[in-house]
């Protein structure tokens, strides 16, 4: 294995295989904080070269983190061994090059995805530009059922994330009626609790439950608390539609979030008792740079850390995954730039790994960024292929005080790329008079139309 290059004159050798994934990636300034990225740009095309001749063997051979990693172990056991004897000797730039082949399609993406880690993932991402990484996600579809469809062709998605700041349900049900109007919800009316009480996330629950049945919604609910808070409000006969958990990818980082494989694996198993087996019930959250700000990255770089979160939750067969790219700040993703440089990474090595991901395209007030970034990256993602984005009552957060994808946001880009909701969710629009022929009718963003009806 050659971890060296002479490039423009100089002499660069790396250290380990975690090296040269580091000072491969592109500029983000956790990665900077961490003190492991390039110290130039001619050092980082370098790392670049290095890890273009890298074989995915030797990927698999030198992860990250160590073997004794509960991520590093459970991931390479699941890996397809027969899938990977035939691809173990193609180099990180030869799997870029089939990947953005016109003669490979989703198909041939799917046969390999058995054989992939998430170092693989991570490595060749670091190799392609971001039209690359829009083109390649475009291919790698991910289809999704649980009482709606996800991922299907023609269709974009969103949660309807009416979150309130002191979990009123009177507040949560107004967001989710204009969030309805506006034709968002289909993947999951999910709310982020102020409080992470077993009471609060049943009543959420099960308040959330009787709206949904009695509008006769197709959709799922989720109260986002932690993983053992709804475990015990789902066993009290909570209603759930989906489980939910933020994860790492180091175990290390998922001790800091209060959680390990075997409470997930706990968590998967009682879902599976409480739904049908074409339905499914797991979903997870991520975001770059939550290892570092827990000090469990072990000097491994972002993007790298982020693609083993996706090869993890793999694991668990998920409904939704959602990237919350600029959520933590400045310290992980500086600007706008690196923001949208994160977004289109995370979900084409979620959509390489056949997550159906979807993307909190966000930011915070204290980082270089603003709207139009926001609204560039979802550009970007929609015509990447994204499953689905965040619907936020005016796109500005309440309870969470950050900047994300607001209602009239998702009915826009359907209208730009002549997108619409799931199947089973515009069958419901239609019926109730918000959509027709896919766009919005005269009732579309009037919650007052639903609450006049039968519906409230």
């Amino acid at each position: 294995m050659n971890l060296s290059v002479k490039l423009g004159g100089r002499q660069f050798h790396f250290h380990s295989v975690k090296e040269v994934l580091a000072k491969a990636n592109e500029e983000k300034s956790g990665d900077r904080l961490a003190g492991i990225a390039a110290q130039s740009e001619l050092e980082r095309v370098a790392a670049k070269n290095c890890l273009s001749s890298l074989t995915l063997e030797e990927l698999r051979a030198n992860p990250v983190l160590p073997a004794e990693d509960e991520l590093t172990k459970l991931v390479d056991a699941a890996l397809d061994e027969a899938v990977f004897l035939g691809i173990k000797n193609w180099t990180v730039a030869e799997l870029r090059e089939w990947l953005l082949n016109e003669a490979t399609g989703a198909a041939d993406i799917a046969a390999i995805r058995p054989a992939l880690n998430g170092e693989m993932a991570a490595a060749v991402t670091k190799l392609m530009s971001n039209m690359d990484l829009v083109l390649a996600a475009r291919k790698a579809t991910v289809v999704v059922k649980a009482k709606t469809t996800l991922g299907l062709p023609g269709r974009l998605s969103a949660r309807l994330q009416p979150n309130h700041p002191s979990d009123s349900i009177e507040g949560i049900r107004a967001s989710i009626f204009e969030g309805l109007s506006y034709g968002a919800g289909d993947a999951v009316i999910g709310i982020n609790p102020v409080f992470d009480t077993a009471d609060t996330v049943a009543r959420l629950l099960d308040d959330t439950a009787t709206l949904i049945e009695k509008l006769a919604v197709p959709t799922q609910n989720c109260v986002l608390s932690h993983i053992t808070t709804q475990i015990k409000a789902i066993e009290r006969g909570a209603r759930a539609g989906l489980i939910f958990q933020s994860i790492a990818g180091s175990e290390a980082g998922n001790r800091a979030f209060g959680i390990d494989a075997a409470l997930i694996q706990e968590a998967y198993e009682l879902g599976s008792t409480q739904h049908k087996d074409d339905e499914l019930f797991m979903y997870f959250e991520t975001g770059q740079g939550s290892e570092l700000s827990s000090r469990t990255h072990n000097d491994a770089d972002q993007v790298t850390l982020e693609a083993r979160c996706y090869a993890f939750c793999r694991l668990y067969n998920p409904f939704l995954v959602n990237d919350v790219v600029g959520f933590i700040g400045p310290e992980y993703l500086a600007s706008g730039k690196q923001m949208i440089r994160a977004g289109l990474e995370d979900h084409f090595m979620g959509k390489l790994l056949g997550l159906p991901m979807g993307v909190d395209a966000c930011y915070t007030n204290h980082m270089d960024s603003d709207q139009n970034d926001l609204e560039n990256l979802t550009l970007l993602l929609t015509a990447a292929g994204v499953n689905y984005f965040m619907g936020v009552p005016m796109g500005d957060d309440v309870m969470l005080s950050y900047q994300s994808t607001s209602f009239h946001d998702i009915a826009s880009l359907r209208e730009v790329f002549n997108l619409r909701p799931a199947p089973e969710f515009e069958a419901w629009l239609e019926n109730v008079g918000l959509m027709k022929n896919g766009r919005l009718t005269k009732h579309g963003g009037n919650p007052s139309y639903l609450l006049q009806g039968s519906f409230a």
